[in-house]
């Protein structure tokens, strides 16, 4: 039998087919119902079930889905952006399901900023399981139907009275409910917030459209007017020291009433631990430029801190030397003017892997550099900290002293004690850092005159109220995410001005992100138009704080 004769008797399998229409309201189904989880675990909570309600948002949700899918089932891009709507609605799902975030412009931006290493965290074999069942199966179902389309003003009539059709029950729905729908969202704002893949699509374009607007502004200078005050009576070089934590929380802090000694080693030094702090944000991108901007939490705009120079620009000014080094995923812009170093890129092995460094990578050359100092300087460690997932990178093995430690950034897969275990071992390891800070600047106190600053960015999530990780909005985010440490301490020659029970009273006040760039400028003895005293941290307290 010839090739051809086979081909002939052998049936052609046939593609099933499907109307725009039909496959249309099928996709709205599965988004709304299979791609909701976290959404529907809410309404339920927020409305009741069973419930009228409930009943009413899931017919009235249905429609709205169904009618957006029949606008854009145009011929040629039916398949393409049915996908697309499935892929993006199986990534946010993961996400939001199994770590309870929201995926708003900030997630966004913070995804978009992080590194490779730190995104492969998150691509585990449950995040690839999940995108293969819920993304990558339906849109190969979508690939291998054939579409019928009807002709043109056939299928825009027909279109059309289905999707007014469906805004119709949509309308009805809502206004039949309406008070019950209203006070909902009102008082739930989460609630609208994860509805997928509707909030984090409109998110993602939101961030594009402002990152083409961000490029072209130019930043305007602030504190030109910068000057030291006068030069230290010793003669010494005033040094601080500011080391911007990664993903700490206050709350896992034995400094802060912990019941764990997660902090043995700053509980024998000379500090000052301020017990009520709050962070500008709850993700690095956020928080990290709004603690070193002139603008407070209320105030302040990813735009205005982009168009605005830092407290380290208004150092220059002064004529200090300010330095950043990273060990995490940059400076967000705040050092783009200024020395800086990115340990992952360059990758020790003694510390690092795979360009990732535990945060020992800043003691190895930190002596150095204070040996070479001459003048008055400002330098910022920036942590990798207590970033998660995998925490169990964090620490090094000396530091693996709450066990059994969850070892995989699989959360999942660990029990909420060995997670909370490992987070602890990075406070410890956060806890040695510090204090070898200070002892490096004790042993030379003859010759400089040391300060040193710790905060942290923001906290995070060990799965109180379902939560994990960190970046929800700051509008509903728990206090697991939004309080966080914040140590000071002070060498000699800085202390010796300081009303001692004036800062302990001072510590025990709230405090928060807005108080770091006036209390360095404090710190350097820096004046400047653009310094508020009572910011400062340490103003009312000083000898001369009167006069």
């Amino acid at each position: 039998m010839s090739l051809d004769t086979f081909s002939t008797t052998v049936p052609r399998l046939k593609r099933p087919v499907i109307g725009s229409a039909s496959l249309s309201v099928i996709v709205a189904f599965y988004l709304v119902f299979l791609t909701n989880r976290t959404f529907w675990a809410k309404a339920i909570d927020y409305l009741g079930a069973p419930s009228f309600a409930l009943v009413l948002l899931a017919i009235g949700l249905f429609a709205l889905f169904s009618a957006i899918c029949i606008s854009v089932s145009v011929k040629y891009l039916t398949k393409p952006l049915f996908i697309l709507l499935i892929m993006s609605a199986a990534a946010a799902s993961r996400f939001m399901d199994y770590f309870g975030v929201i995926i708003d412009v900030d997630m966004i931006r913070n995804a978009a900023e992080t590194t490779g290493s730190e995104a492969g965290h998150l691509l585990t074999a449950g995040f690839i399981t999940h995108m293969l069942v819920f993304g990558v199966v339906p849109s190969l179902l979508i690939a291998l139907v054939r579409v019928e389309h009807r002709p043109f003003f056939q299928k825009f009539k027909w279109n059309l009275a289905l999707v007014l059709s469906c805004l119709a029950v949509f309308t009805s729905v809502s206004l039949a409910n309406v008070r019950t729908f209203t006070a909902a969202i009102r008082g739930h704002r989460d609630l609208v917030a994860t509805l997928n893949p509707v909030t984090p699509i409109v998110s993602a374009l939101s961030y594009i459209l402002a990152s083409g607007e961000e490029k072209a502004l130019a930043v305007q200078p602030l504190g030109t007017d910068a000057h030291v005050v006068a030069p230290a009576a010793s003669g010494k070089p005033r040094v601080t020291i500011i080391v911007a934590g990664e993903t700490a929380r206050a709350e896992n802090f034995s400094l802060n009433g912990y019941d764990r000694p997660t902090n043995p080693k700053l509980a024998t030094q000379d500090i000052s631990y301020f017990t009520d702090t709050s962070s500008c944000g709850t993700a690095t991108a956020v928080s990290l430029p709004c603690m070193f901007s002139v603008y407070t939490r209320s105030s302040y705009t990813h735009t205005k801190g982009l168009a605005t120079e830092n407290v380290l620009d208004v150092m220059a000014h002064a004529g200090i030397t300010s330095e950043w080094w990273d060990n995490n995923t940059g400076s967000k812009g705040i050092a783009s003017r200024i020395g800086y170093t990115s340990f992952s890129d360059i990758n020790d092995p003694r510390f690092c892997v795979n360009h990732e460094c535990q945060d020992d990578v800043h003691l190895d050359r930190l002596g150095a550099w204070l040996d070479a100092v001459k003048g008055d300087s400002v330098l910022v460690l920036h942590q990798i900290g207590s970033h998660g997932p995998a925490y169990f990178q964090r620490y090094p093995e000396a530091f693996r002293r709450f066990t059994p430690d969850c070892r995989t950034p699989e959360l999942g897969n660990c029990s909420r004690e060995e997670i909370v275990n490992a987070y602890d071992n990075t406070v410890l390891y956060t806890d040695y850092m510090l204090s070898a800070v200070i002892d490096m600047l004790k042993v030379r106190e003859e010759k400089m005159a040391g300060s040193m600053i710790y905060m942290s960015d923001h906290g995070e999530s060990l799965g109180e109220h379902g939560l994990y990780l960190h970046g929800a909005p700051y509008f509903i985010a728990p206090s697991q995410q939004t309080h966080v440490p914040f140590v000071l301490w002070l060498g000699k020659q800085a202390k010796a001005g300081i009303d001692q029970a004036c800062l302990a009273k001072e510590a025990s006040e709230p405090k928060s992100h807005d108080n770091l760039f006036h209390t360095v400028l404090g710190l350097m003895n820096v004046a400047t138009s653009v310094y508020d005293p009572s910011l400062d941290v340490l103003s009312g307290c000083r000898a001369n704080a009167a006069s």
